[in-house]
């Protein structure tokens, strides 16, 4: 077999790699690890010349030293920092401890009994099964977290998998987006998006501050079946993509974009699973607080600043005052437009100005940043009917939940979260046919790229909530049949 030489840069450094061609995979990463200096734990991405992520891997393609792979590490590995122990205590999740306790046994099974038992392999497969996932790009790829996937002119959506989806891959997303990625992993995936838009070293964000800014993030997302921290990672990860996809980074300066991302990340912080009209009519602290106006949405602000007002924490302490102020101004004003009574509102907005867009025109801006964290927040419908129904399922859930607090408490029931009039079919119709196709389609129309990556599932997942809703009219009207003629017999 060949040799292959593979000439890349590490920070600059320029290095080489030579590997027969059918060596190991995992022998190839190790070559790579070493060059780059990393430990044992630390996630490598590597850019082939063309400045799109690829595999380490022996199927890598020779090049020369003027067309040069670039490597890069970057998560360092979190526990060895103080924030691992809190992780450890939060998450009941150490790699590092888990490794040292791993060779720890090894050693002494091996000196006292000859061979290790099973439970020893099975954790140490857990831990090469979780470092796989954060290297390999093919399995981040369905995230969005990457620029470009294929050769040639043809970019596939971010939303779903690059790869065809055999009946395996359909049967496991929905484990692939709730069960599979822990909450520490999902932490690794925020902070490698911060570091794939450059915000790291524009805005001299320090690796430790944003691993424990993210950190207090987490903690500060409750248990609950919709609004909780999956659903911040749904919603960053949307924005993400469609940051890439409509190429913002162009067109918007970095300031602009990092305020939409972190306002993703932020937007549904210490959400109790109650909206603003339970919070309105029962008078909760948070209405009384800001007098009915949003309670929601202004919590979630103050709570992101509670974070960001601990240095340890703060992402945006090395800012100049003025770019803080703009910061916090422009982070305000996304978090705030989440709230569903201001839709028509935003919408019109957009629509009125959409004929003369202008990028350069910072109310055009705010207004379409605004939109984007709308669309993002909403867009479940957009991902595969695998991954979004059982959403849909988590959402309803908390709905009924609070309807039926509602009525304990002798408050208006709120009448699209009633569980004794609302089915999964008529929850979904109307939205989509009133909410989310009129404000997806008025971005497409200032983004065409958007209509397939965004429209198309969207009337999808449409159809198959109005054929589901006639199935059940049609289950209603049978029963009934059924029902009458034996009510005839009984009289």
């Amino acid at each position: 077999m060949a040799t292959k030489i593979i000439f890349f840069t590490v920070n600059g450094r320029p290095e080489k790699a030579e590997f027969p061609g059918d060596c190991p995979a995992q022998d190839v990463k190790d070559l790579f690890r070493s060059a780059a200096e990393a430990g044992p734990h630390d996630i490598l991405k590597l850019y082939n010349p063309k400045g799109n992520i690829t595999n380490i891997s022996p199927g890598l393609e020779p090049n020369s030293s003027s067309c040069c792979y670039k490597l890069e590490v970057v998560a360092a590995d979190c526990n060895s920092e103080p924030l691992g122990a809190e992780l450890a205590g939060a998450l009941g999740f150490d790699l590092s401890s888990m490794e040292k306790r791993l060779q720890g046994l090894e050693k002494r099974i091996l000196t006292e009994a000859g061979d290790a038992p099973a439970v020893v392999y099975e954790m140490k497969k857990q831990v090469d099964s979780f470092r796989e996932k954060l290297e390999s790009v093919e399995h981040l790829s369905w995230l969005g977290l990457f620029k470009d996937l294929s050769e040639g002119t043809h970019k596939p959506s971010p939303f779903y998998h690059k790869r065809t989806l055999h009946k395996t891959r359909k049967e496991s997303l929905w484990r692939y987006q709730r069960k599979q990625w822990e909450d520490a992993e999902i932490m690794v995936l925020l902070q490698v998006m911060y570091t794939d838009l450059d915000f790291i070293a524009a805005f001299n964000i320090e690796p430790a501050v944003l691993q424990h800014f993210l950190f207090e993030v987490y903690r500060r997302y409750n248990n609950i079946p919709f609004h909780n921290f999956k659903h911040c990672f749904c919603v960053t990860q949307m924005m993400y993509g469609l940051i890439w996809l409509t190429d913002l980074k162009s067109k918007m300066d970095g300031e602009d974009l990092l305020i939409m991302l972190t306002s993703a990340v932020c937007h549904d912080l210490d959400h109790a699973g109650y909206n603003n009209v339970y919070q309105i009519n029962a008078r909760t602290e948070l209405a009384l607080r800001y007098n009915d106006i949003s309670p929601l949405e202004n919590h979630h602000c103050a709570i992101a600043f509670e974070i960001l007002e601990k240095t340890e924490s703060n992402i945006f302490r090395n800012l100049s005052m003025n770019q803080y102020k703009r910061i916090r101004e422009g982070i305000i004003k996304c978090i705030l437009a989440t709230d569903m009574t201001r839709h028509n509102e935003i919408l019109n907005n957009f629509k009125s100005i959409l004929t003369a867009f202008d990028f350069t025109n910072k109310e055009h801006r705010e207004v379409l940043m605004m939109i984007l964290i709308k669309v993002s927040d909403i867009s479940n419908e957009a991902r595969p009917m695998e991954v979004a129904e059982p959403w849909l399922d988590c959402l309803l859930q908390e709905f009924y939940n609070q309807s039926d607090v509602e009525k304990l408490e002798g408050l208006p029931v709120t009448p699209f979260m009633d569980r004794d009039k609302v089915t999964k079919p008529s929850s979904q119709t109307g939205f989509i046919r009133f909410v989310l196709l009129p404000l997806f389609i008025e971005l497409a129309n200032l983004f065409p790229c958007l209509e397939q990556h965004i429209i198309h599932p969207v009337r999808k997942a449409l159809d198959y909530y109005t054929e589901m809703e006639k199935a059940l009219e049609r289950e209603k009207v049978i029963r009934a049949q059924t029902q009458c003629p034996a009510d005839s017999l009984t009289d």
